[in-house]
């Protein structure tokens, strides 16, 4: 979790590329559409920005991943940062295989694409 805390103390603001972020995004298209209503192996991100985990309907989540959101887990740029660095350790029990990316750029670059996309 040390590199997870590194990452975090980077601002968001630091390399935030927009162009960047859909590169990155890449490796997450197979399982996640940029719409508001396509779900595929994950639930789509086209909302993703201030929506409570775990509540896309018609999405059939794990049992953390819903608890996470009933406890009161918003994305929001921190916590997409946080669990984009190690989603087991965020959200244990989830059901996403994605190991993380590592990456501070990336990162920021990705979260500033996702708030891109539509609500």
């Amino acid at each position: 979790m040390a590199a997870a805390a590194s990452i975090l103390a980077t601002p968001l603001a630091h390399a935030q590329d927009i162009e960047a972020g859909k590169a990155v995004f890449k490796k997450c298209a197979a399982c996640h559409a940029t719409d508001t209503t396509t779900n595929k192996v994950g639930p789509h991100l086209g909302d993703v920005i201030g929506r409570t985990a775990g509540t896309v309907a018609n999405y059939n989540y794990s049992k953390a991943m819903k608890d996470a959101g009933a406890a009161g887990l918003v994305w929001d740029e921190a916590h997409l940062t946080e669990y984009l660095v190690a989603p087991k350790a965020k959200v244990p029990g989830t059901k996403m295989a994605f190991a993380g990316l590592k990456k501070p750029d990336e990162l920021a670059n990705l979260v500033a694409y996702l708030k891109t996309l539509p609500e």
